[in-house]
């Protein structure tokens, strides 16, 4: 038995050596395998026309981020204020950004830590806005580990909170940086 022992504490002992490096580094490349696609995509059904398009959002963004308030607008952008128009321009462009921080590994704690602000808030948004019904919400602890809301994004902010508490790993720009911080003194 104390063989097992040993051979159990040499095998995961070398895996929990590999443990700060892996794990962030798995985490954005899961991270850009599962939602990096589906917020830029997300993001461009929001933009407007040509080059002023992050700011000059589409008809749509309105209806996405801030449904109800759009719709007591009588479906009027001008009608919304600056704070709404900030509050769209400011979403759409988050849908780009902060994933882009996370793949490339820069600045990438407070980039989860956004996401994950985007993600509480893109739920609120879904349940009180667009009020998906109670199957899509979900349930914890209920035996179907499918619905969207709950089930489907504790996931996504499990992986974020990996990368709050573990930073970006060694392929980064983060550790690039801080290498050369190092070296420099």
């Amino acid at each position: 038995m104390t063989a097992l022992i040993q051979l159990h504490h040499r095998i995961f002992g070398a895996l929990e050596a590999l443990a700060p490096a892996l794990i962030p580094t798995l985490a954005r490349l899961i991270f850009a395998g599962t939602l990096l696609i589906y917020y830029w995509n997300s993001g461009r059904t929001k933009l407007g026309d040509g080059i002023l398009g992050f700011y000059n959002v589409d008809f749509g963004a309105y209806t996405q981020i801030t449904p109800r308030l759009f719709e007591a607008a009588g479906y009027d952008p001008g009608q919304l204020g600056i704070m709404a128009h900030a509050m769209v321009v400011s979403g759409t462009i988050a849908e780009f950004v902060l994933p882009f921080l996370i793949l490339v590994g820069f600045l990438t704690r407070l980039a989860a830590l956004g996401m994950i602000g985007f993600v509480v808030a893109q739920s609120w948004v879904d349940i009180y806005g667009h009020g998906i019904g109670a199957e899509d919400i979900g349930r914890w602890f209920d035996g179907a580990s499918g619905s969207l809301i709950l089930d489907q994004r504790a996931f996504w902010v499990f992986l974020l909170l990996v990368l709050v508490f573990r930073g970006a790993g060694p392929l980064s720009v983060d550790a690039l940086l801080g290498r050369a911080q190092r070296a420099s003194r």
